[in-house]
Formats: C-alpha cells, sequence, structure tokens
C-alpha cells in the first residue's frame, strides 16, 4: 500500500497529490524535502531509490518538462509493481497535459488545474492486478539445459589420456614441443635420405635447410655458454664474521643528543633540549600572510585542450574535398531534439574510464555518470550544441556540487564560538596507518597558532613507536617558531602525553580537562592508525569519541587511493554506529585530504570521499613544510579531473 504519490517542478511547485495514509497534510514533506536535499540538489540521482526513516522514495525526473514523479512506500513492504505504477503515470500525466506546458509554460504551472485522480487510481489498480496475474516462474526441463546437448562420447575419459579443456589452456607450451621435434626430425632424414629430391620437393628442402642452419647456430650459442659457466669463479675474499655498526655521513655519533627517554612534563617543554633547525625549512615560503588558508591553485585550460578528454575527433580526409570536412563538424551537432539514452552511452562510456583513469572508484564513477544520464535524458538541446559537450557541461555541474556539500565547517569561527562559551574547541583525527594524522595535525597547530589560538596536543596514540617524540619535535619547532615572548609569555602550544600502553580515551578526557583548566583554546587529539576491519581498535575509537564528544571528528585520508577510500571511510562510519551508545551516532564530521601534492591531475580520491560521506574536505596536506596547508577549491579539482 502506498503512502503518498506526489508529482511537482523542479522549482518547487507541487502540481497534484496522493495521500494513500490518514493522517496531517504534511506527512509527505519531510520525505521529499529530505529527497531533494540530499539526492536531487548534490547530484546523486544514479539510483531511483532513496531510504527516510520508515519510507522508501522511489522516482522518476522528467527533463523535458522539469516534473519530478515520487513514490514512497513502507520500507518493510516489497511492492514489485511501484517502478511500473510510477511509469505509467510518467507517461499517462505527460500526454494528458503536454499541450498546457508547451503552449503556456510556466504559467501553465502556476494557473493550470491538473484533476488527476481518476486516472491515477486507475493505474494503480491496473498495476496491482499485474503483479497478482503474473505466472510463478517455471522450471526448465531437461531438455532446455546445456547438459543435455552434451553427448555421452564427449563425457567419458579415457585413462592417461588429457581432457580437452587443458590441452587448448596448454596451446602455447605444445606448439613450442612441436617445434623442436619438427627441427629434429628434418635433420636425421637429410642424414639418411640420400635419394635426389624431385622438383616438387624443392620448397620443402629449402625449409629443411634453414632449419638446420638454426638448429646448429642453436648449439653454438651453448657450447659456448657452457665454456663461460665451466670457468671457475675467482675465490673471494672471505667476509669476517659479525656486524659492523653503521656511521652514516649526516648522523651525530653523540648517543647522549639522540636520547630521548627524559620526557617533557606536561603542559611545560622546559626538560625538552631546543633543537637548531632552520625555519625558511619549516615555514616554506617567507611570503605568505599569515595565519591565511591559501585555496588550492586553479589551472584553467583551453576549451579545445579539454574536449580531447572524452572526444577524439577523427580528422576530415582531405581527399574527399571541403564537403566531406564540413559534414564531419556537423556530424555530432543536435538540432532541436531531445536526448535520447542510445545518444549518451558513448560518451558516457568514455567519461566512466576517464573517471576511473583519475583514480575516482568505479563504483563512484558508475553512479555519476547514471545520474549525469538521468538528468538529461528527454532534455531537448539547443541547435549548434553537441552531446559530448553536453554532457561534459553537466557532469562538470555535478563535480562541483559534490564536492560542495551541505554543511561547510569553518573551524575558526567554531573556535571563537566555544571561547564565548569558555571552553576549549576538541578535534579528534583519526584514519589508517601512515596516512599522515601527527604531520597535519602539527600543520593545523601552526595555522591556529597564527591566528591567535593556544593549542594543547593531546598524544593519544599510545601503540605506535616514535609517536610521542614525533609529535614533541614538533611542539617544541612550533614554540621556536612562535616563542612565548612573541605572544605576551604565553606558551601558544603543550603537549599532553602519558607514554604508551594507555587508555587513549582516559588520556583524552584527562587533556580536555587540563585545556579547560589551563584556559587553552584547542585540544588536538591525535589517535593511533587503524586499519578499517580491526574491530578491537575501530571499538576503542568509537569509545573514545563517545566519551569525550568532540565538537570535530576529522578522517584523514590519502589522495593516492582509488577504490580503497570507498571502503575507509564506509567501514569507520558503520564501527562508529556500531559501537556508539547513544541514539543519535557521532560519525565523520569533516575530511582532511593529505599527500595531494604527489599525484598531479589523478585527484578522484576527493570525489570518492566526499560522495560517499556526503561531508565537505575540510584541508588539503600540500607538501612537508608547516605551510603546505590549503582549502578545498571545487573548480580547480573539477579542472584537474577533467583535464586529459
Amino acid at each position: 500500500m502506498l503512502d503518498f504519490f506526489t508529482i511537482f517542478s523542479k522549482g518547487g511547485l507541487v502540481l497534484w497529490c496522493f495521500q494513500g495514509v490518514r493522517g496531517p497534510a504534511a506527512a509527505a514533506t519531510a520525505p521529499v524535502n529530505a529527497l531533494i536535499r540530499s539526492v536531487l540538489l548534490q547530484e546523486r540521482g544514479g539510483n531511483n531509490s532513496f531510504t527516510h526513516e520508515a519510507l522508501t522514495l522511489k522516482y522518476k525526473l522528467d527533463n523535458q518538462f522539469e516534473l519530478v514523479f515520487v513514490v514512497g512506500f513502507q520500507k518493510i513492504l516489497t511492492l514489485t509493481y511501484v517502478d511500473k505504477l510510477i511509469d505509467d503515470v510518467h507517461k499517462e500525466f505527460r500526454d494528458k497535459y503536454r499541450n498546457e506546458f508547451q503552449q503556456k509554460g510556466t504559467l501553465g504551472l502556476l494557473n493550470g488545474t491538473f484533476d488527476f485522480k481518476d486516472d491515477f487510481m486507475r493505474l494503480l489498480r491496473d498495476a496491482e492486478e499485474s503483479s497478482k496475474v503474473r505466472a510463478p516462474t517455471v522450471m526448465k526441463t531437461f531438455e532446455q539445459s546445456l547438459k543435455s546437448q552434451k553427448t555421452v562420447k564427449c563425457m567419458i575419459e579415457t585413462r592417461g589420456e588429457k581432457p580437452k579443456e587443458k590441452v587448448k589452456n596448454k596451446k602455447n607450451k605444445g606448439s613450442k614441443k612441436e617445434g623442436t621435434e619438427a627441427v629434429a626430425a628434418p635433420g636425421k632424414a637429410s642424414v639418411g635420405d640420400k635419394q635426389p629430391s624431385t622438383a616438387g620437393d624443392r620448397e620443402e628442402l629449402t625449409k629443411d635447410e634453414i632449419l638446420q642452419k638454426n638448429r646448429e647456430e642453436f648449439f653454438k650459442r651453448h657450447m659456448k655458454a657452457g665454456e663461460k659457466s665451466s670457468k671457475s669463479p675467482k675465490p673471494e675474499a672471505q667476509k669476517e664474521k659479525g656486524k659492523k655498526p653503521r656511521v652514516w655521513d649526516l648522523g651525530n655519533s653523540n648517543a647522549k643528543v639522540l636520547d630521548y627517554s627524559n620526557s617533557a612534563t606536561n603542559g611545560s617543554t622546559e626538560a625538552c633540549p631546543v633543537e637548531e633547525f632552520d625555519p625558511d625549512i619549516a615555514l616554506g615560503d617567507r611570503n605568505r600572510e599569515p595565519g591565511r588558508l591559501y585555496d588550492l591553485d586553479y589551472e584553467s585550460d583551453d576549451e579545445a585542450e579539454e574536449e580531447k578528454i572524452i572526444q577524439s575527433p577523427s580528422k576530415p580526409s582531405t581527399k574527399k574535398g571541403g564537403l566531406g570536412g564540413m559534414f564531419g563538424m556537423l556530424k555530432g551537432l543536435v538540432g532541436s531534439k531531445s536526448l535520447t539514452r542510445e545518444d549518451m552511452d558513448p560518451v558516457l562510456e568514455k567519461m566512466k574510464d576517464h573517471l576511473i583513469a583519475k583514480n575516482v572508484a568505479a563504483e563512484i564513477a558508475v553512479q555519476l555518470c547514471e545520474s549525469v544520464a538521468k538528468k538529461l535524458e528527454g532534455k531537448v538541446m539547443g541547435t549548434f550544441t553537441t552531446v559530448t559537450s553536453t554532457v561534459k557541461q553537466a557532469l562538470q555541474e555535478a563535480l562541483v556540487q559534490i564536492l560542495q556539500p551541505q554543511r561547510r565547517v569553518d573551524v575558526l569561527r567554531d573556535v571563537m564560538d566555544a571561547q564565548r562559551h569558555r571552553r576549549p574547541y576538541v578535534v579528534t583525527f583519526c584514519g589508517v596507518n601512515g596516512v599522515g594524522k601527527s604531520t597535519n595535525l602539527a600543520k593545523i597547530s601552526f595555522w591556529l597558532i597564527e591566528n591567535g589560538f593556544s593549542v594543547l596536543i593531546a598524544a593519544c596514540d599510545t601503540f605506535r613507536a616514535g609517536a610521542v617524540e614525533q609529535l614533541r619535535t614538533h611542539t617544541r619547532r612550533l614554540n621556536a617558531l612562535h616563542p612565548p615572548e612573541s605572544h605576551g609569555g604565553r606558551t601558544m602550544v603543550q603537549l599532553y602525553e602519558k607514554g604508551y600502553g594507555k587508555d587513549a580515551a582516559g588520556i583524552a578526557m584527562e587533556a580536555i580537562s587540563y585545556a579547560r583548566n589551563q584556559g587553552f583554546d584547542v585540544v588536538l587529539v591525535d589517535t593511533a592508525g587503524r586499519m578499517q576491519d580491526n574491530a578491537p581498535l575501530m571499538t576503542a575509537l568509537a569509545k573514545l569519541i563517545a566519551v569525550n564528544a568532540p565538537d570535530l571528528v576529522l578522517f584523514v585520508g590519502e589522495a593516492l587511493v582509488g577504490n580503497e577510500a570507498v571502503d575507509q571511510l564506509v567501514k569507520f562510519n558503520k564501527a562508529l554506529a556500531d559501537h556508539s551508545m547513544a541514539q543519535t551516532p557521532r560519525l565523520i564530521d569533516g575530511i582532511v585530504l593529505t599527500k595531494f601534492d604527489t599525484i598531479d591531475d589523478k585527484v578522484g580520491a576527493a570525489i570518492s570521499m566526499t560522495y560517499i560521506t556526503s561531508k565537505p574536505i575540510v584541508f588539503v596536506g600540500t607538501g612537508q613544510t608547516y605551510c603546505d596547508l590549503r582549502s578545498l577549491n571545487a573548480k580547480a579539482v573539477v579542472a584537474a579531473l577533467m583535464k586529459a
């Protein structure tokens, strides 16, 4: 039984609505608004179904008249006739009010009256009856099966005889053996047979001579190789037993300088030795504006170069004259006709392959192309417009829309809001091993310090050897770049650590309490890297987030991954939801994309991560210095993605 069926324009005007369940008229409003907000506006139309709470919504787009048909029913029901019903209603409604749409346009939608209830009830009855009348599936008879086509002879296996399939698979190996036997046989024949050859055998004799010559050369080469190998190797000097300690040219032989076992006390850096380093290496660009987060560089290419992405136009032949070239140019133009799926399929297939080559996950690439096809199917094109350029423009718009999700994370604004409430702003970093969580945490610390906020780093990676020492080194360097003298005697960054083997959730809780008492503005919680399939570690991460309730949970992922990005994000979110005790579990709020400087134009991971989570990419890591932190520029990413 249907809950509702509604028809509305893409401008938001409801033309007709049917409600199958008693209740308030606004019962269909929330599900339809969720569909518009999460699917239609976010260019996620690859799948024609959408789930909202206890309802399943199915929809169909009419791109010619800019209409949307939506049906809603309980998701526990299995209604097989819904797809047929929505297609029949779409066709009936279009045919009935086609003239009104074409002649009056928008005014026809505003002033028109759409009496469609009787037609809808008739179509609903027909769809329900057709699903009941459907005959049950009949099992195939033995004569219809593949087994009946096999004869008894082909199923008999003689002992010692190889099966045919194995012989076919080893065709190459067999051909080599036959070739060597063919070489040996003529050789014997040439020695034994002394009879004069007739005129008809001349061609065979020439082949035999060639084979004999090749055989002699083959034996000569092998004899030379045997002589070389027979020479006894020179006796090497016996190596001394035992290992010698390696001394690096740039290393320090003083073991006391390399001893970091005496850790600094929490909240102070007095016990840490001051490390000498070049600030230019740590900062990179000296001409930048302090505290500013720059966008990714945007490089626009010529349209002619961008067309090479999908389209490889055939060069017009000069032999056929000028008319052939002219007709070739006009071949791809669409003259005021509506696009069909057959027109778009070749272009969409090339688009999909191009996206996969740029590191977009294969599943995401298929859904994107499907969404573009649904958006354009039935749309009337201009006179001088190619299918390729139309599909490409629609895909670019969809990609830009995906990279600008529903929620925009403004860290500085949120930190200032937390300051007004006299509490620290807590950010938790999570991700798999080796993606750069600690390094990018240090970059974000530097950016926050340059904006005048004090930072406490909580070392909650109590598993990886050297994790605490790495954060301690970053803390020392950041304090050297921003000494307390430059900030009125206030230490801008400190490290809170309790060593290794401790409970990470407990350390994070103590760090947040310490930051509240000492008046820190921001707490950055570093966690241990973990694979998405490791259930115990994922449970520990969910516990840390559930207990401490951070303001922002950032997933750190590298730009090098392809299909793995989808698996990582889906399983991280699932683990956080499964192991959380709250009714509304805390999931990932944003993404930090690292190693962006290593991928050239293969930026597909940004699309995959944003598409899966519907969360924004907050920071982008582009290098190894503290200043190599950028905010995402959607146009720059799309330009790199569409580049040939």
